[in-house]
């Protein structure tokens, strides 16, 4: 048994929170799941005081604990200390506030950021992120005590006792101080993230940055097969089962929200579980056949209709029947149609699988679209191309299935309590129960925004950083909760008070603006035994 473990608590019912002493028994614990990992383990997010460990199901995750606990962590982490030098602008618009803070002028803050190595600790919430660790504490600071709505790519920036650079445009509470034209995210390298975990950082003030000039690439082949965007609707992207295995590097697993609705289409027009295809929110998708297509749609329910003119080359245009298609059914949508997805008479998500798959480049293994991170293209627009892969010889097209039952008036879905739990009174989490939660308008892949009674903590202050998983009912400040999708931060600051079992998350992302929802526990995942573990 290892000394350095204080607790183990669940986090849903495919992850582990392990809440460790020190940072620097955090990195020895992320080391040693990198040298052995876990089996069935998918990803290891480390932060402050914790690392949370994620399965790739139910059963792998109850099985952690006592593999946890049987783990020799040894007495240090092996750590790529490669130095890596940024340079920086020191014109931050939080610069005098941290002079204030510290008590030191402006030349100052500057001198010790830069008069000393900071160190990677572990990622943060986007790809690109790293927490920087100083020698000494003389710039530690607390948090804007109102957040920005966007903050700059590459602001330098401080909070509590960590140093960070932004690696794109998103919303951030830290101080900032500088500001760098470094690229600390960048897909063509061998390993896109400028800054690993381990290496070492030197701040270099400077009076100018100078940016190389980026020469463009070849644009690509123009597609002559495939699907024309007519209309993409509100949104559309392409989505599969996501990126999994990515979060230490702040690379969410994402893909697509309905998980279930995507293996039905795919499944339909003869696809692998994973094909890529549309995901459609709200309707208003109108697409084009340039070739002959196969097509299945699943998820939401709403009317399928296809219209037209089918086009042989060297003949005269011949008009195309308009007629209704089916959900849950395959069908052919030839050269020339249009296939439009009307507004869902139930439900929110509709998936769109096309004989062979769509074609993109696959980004980390995946050609979904993180909508938080950018990783993965971009919404579908007007006048898109989407290039189909050929489908394998042997594959099959399947039969039509019974359609999703629409949702019931109040979604009931359930949780496994914490692992942040005893930052409420019974009575909150009565009251989390016991509510019929409002899905807001302002919810997205990223999270469903609740409304409602806020739920009070017993405790002041903050919670430092830690991983955080799809399924997550993370509580913020206002008291309300938000219900973490695909697209989630890796870390959040906010204590979680339950996770949604992962079964349940295809029911969530179904769920429209003014849609019930309400939170059961779950009694027959069985607790972890003797969370305390003595030394």
């Amino acid at each position: 048994m290892s000394h350095q473990i204080q607790e183990i608590r669940l986090a849903g019912d495919r992850a582990v929170l392990v809440q460790l002493g020190s940072l620097s028994d955090v990195l020895r614990l992320r080391h040693a799941l990198g040298q052995h990992p876990l089996e069935g383990q998918v990803d290891v997010v480390a932060a402050a005081r914790t690392v949370l460990v994620t399965g790739d199901s139910a059963r792998a995750a109850r099985r952690f604990p006592a593999a946890l606990r049987g783990l020799e962590l040894g007495t240090e982490a092996v750590a790529a200390d490669t130095l890596v030098t940024l340079d920086v602008m020191y014109d931050g618009e939080d610069l005098d506030d941290v002079a204030a803070a510290t008590s030191l002028s402006r030349d100052a803050v500057v001198a010790a950021h830069t008069g000393q190595v900071w160190t990677a600790a572990f990622g943060g919430f986007a790809p690109g992120f790293a927490y920087l660790v100083g020698a000494n504490e003389t710039l530690t600071v607390p948090r804007r005590d109102t957040p920005r709505k966007a903050v700059p790519a590459g602001s330098v920036a401080l909070a509590d006792n960590y140093s960070a650079v932004y690696p794109r445009q998103s919303p951030g509470g830290w101080q900032l101080i500088g500001r760098t034209d470094a690229a600390l995210w960048n897909l063509d390298r061998e390993q896109p993230a400028l800054v690993q975990p381990g290496n070492r950082v030197q701040f270099r003030a400077v009076r100018e940055l100078v940016r190389a000039a980026v020469v463009s690439g070849e644009p690509g082949a123009a597609c002559d097969g495939g699907l024309l965007v007519v209309d993409p609707g509100v949104q559309t992207t392409i989505q599969d089962l996501g990126r999994p295995g990515h979060a230490h590097l702040g690379v969410t697993g994402g893909g697509a929200l309905d998980r279930g609705a995507l293996r039905r289409a795919n499944r339909l027009v003869g696809n692998e579980a994973d094909a890529a295809v549309l995901e459609n929110a709200l309707g208003g998708l109108c697409l084009e056949a340039v070739t002959d297509q196969v097509i299945a749609v699943s998820g939401a329910g709403g009317e399928l209709s296809v219209a037209g003119v089918a086009c042989t080359p060297g003949t005269a245009p011949s008009a195309s029947a308009d007629r209704q298609v089916p959900r849950d059914a395959p069908f052919a949508l030839l050269a020339g149609e249009r296939l439009t997805l009307d507004a869902p008479a139930w439900g929110v998500r509709s998936y769109l699988a096309v004989r062979g798959g769509i074609d993109t480049p696959l980004v980390l293994g995946s050609r979904s679209m993180d909508t938080l991170s950018g990783i993965g293209g971009s919404l579908l627009s007007h006048g898109d191309t989407l290039a189909v892969l050929e489908a394998p010889p042997t594959s099959v097209v399947g039969n039509p299935e019974p359609s999703p039952v629409e949702p019931a008036e109040v979604t009931e879905v359930r949780f496994v309590p914490g692992p942040r739990a005893d930052w409420f009174s019974a009575e909150s989490l009565g009251q989390l129960r016991s509510t019929e939660w409002t899905v807001t308008a302002q919810s997205n892949r990223i999270g469903l925004r609740l409304d409602g009674v806020p739920l009070e903590r017993t405790r002041s202050g903050e919670l430092a950083s830690e991983g955080t998983v799809a399924g997550a009912i993370q509580v913020p400040a206002s008291g309300l909760p938000v219900l973490f999708l695909a697209d989630h931060p890796v870390t959040g600051g906010y204590p979680v008070v339950g996770v949604v079992v992962a079964s349940d998350l295809d029911l969530a992302a179904q769920l429209h603006a003014g849609a019930r929802i309400r939170f059961t526990p779950v009694s027959e995942v069985r607790p972890v035994q003797e969370q305390t573990v003595e030394s």
